[in-house]
């Protein structure tokens, strides 16, 4: 089969044997794949959770067709429509922990769109619900949200109920369109005076929970902006990963804080971040409330203009990468 592999200088396409399925594993077609920051990393050379390093194929969510089942695999079958996240997805076929793969829910949603779900569904619902701990009614902030990911945790908290939902985006045109995903408030994280803005629609007390994908010089300004006993989820740090931090803030407002990453994390863990999603979102996905826009979609064999399209930071929603 042809696939993208780590080399030297870089991804190369190259021909190479397709993945066999291991016991609890399912492998299939790749029709489509959506690219995601950590692929800007594994590019470099950066090794992801086991994923990524010279020789090992790139790629982490797809969508396509079953083709093989490991042992002990049940509930699938061949030529069944699915979408996951693994390792090796920018290839014609891949394999992936049967747990970590859900059937495309609805019969009329294409691949490419299937494609783009399965990360932003599960870290979101990790990190809004879960870590989160979002109830019904409360204030979120979403920093980063015009993201493919970050629109998924707009869309999350609205469907979980959320009662005030606020995104950030320092581009305007991005920012004007975040309320299309849910957001009711849209505000420019480089402007200095957002967190009074977010202090404002919350009556002077602060977000319940912010899930914060920029970190960096942000974090002492998401300290003042969330409430006394809110919550800060960690998921990514494209402003940084490095900062001052405001200890005697940090406690006087005694807020939780929690860093998330699937890096570190179990294949038990990982299936039962999936099992929860699909527990809470099951409905919304079937009932098509929770796509994502294609910003862009590259034929397969650009996978460099794929990439670069991604570091160029100008997409709203995901970038694709068209099946072999």
């Amino acid at each position: 089969m042809r696939g993208y592999v780590l080399t030297e200088n870089g991804p190369a396409l190259m021909e190479v044997e397709a993945p066999k399925p291991r016991p609890g594993e399912i492998q299939a077609r790749v029709h489509a794949a959506a690219l995601n920051r950590v692929d800007i990393a594994m590019a470099r050379g950066h090794v992801h959770g086991g994923a990524g390093g010279l020789g090992n194929a790139l790629g982490v969510e797809w969508a396509g067709e079953v083709t093989a089942l490991g042992d002990g695999v049940t509930g699938y079958e061949i030529g069944q429509r699915v979408m996951g996240s693994g390792s090796g997805a920018f290839a014609e076929f891949t394999v992936a922990d049967a747990g970590r793969i859900n059937p495309i829910p609805d019969g009329n949603l294409d691949f490419e769109t299937a494609a783009g779900l399965p990360v932003a569904l599960q870290t979101m619902h990790d990190a809004v619900v879960t870590n989160g701990a979002l109830k019904a009614g409360q204030a979120v902030l979403i920093q980063g949200a015009s993201s493919g990911v970050g629109l998924m945790g707009l869309k999350i908290a609205k469907e979980m109920g959320a009662g005030l939902v606020i995104g950030s985006s320092t581009n305007p045109e991005r920012r004007a369109r975040l309320a299309e995903f849910g957001a009711d408030l849209a505000i420019d994280s480089s402007d200095k005076t957002w967190v009074q803005q977010v202090l404002e629609a919350t009556g002077g007390q602060g977000v319940d929970l912010i899930v914060d994908q920029v970190s960096g010089p942000t974090m002492n300004d998401n300290l003042a902006a969330t409430r006394i006993t809110g919550r800060i989820v960690n998921v990514g740090r494209l402003g940084g990963d490095k900062a001052e931090f405001n200890f005697d803030l940090h406690a006087q407002r005694r807020i939780t804080y929690v860093g998330v990453t699937f890096r570190t994390r179990s294949r038990a863990e990982v299936r039962e971040i999936n099992r929860r999603m699909i527990a809470d979102l099951g409905p919304a996905l079937a009932a098509g409330r929770m796509t994502l826009p294609i910003d862009k979609a590259f034929a397969f064999e650009d996978l460099a203009g794929a990439l670069a399209h991604m570091r160029a930071n100008l997409h709203l929603g995901k970038i694709i990468l068209r099946g072999a």
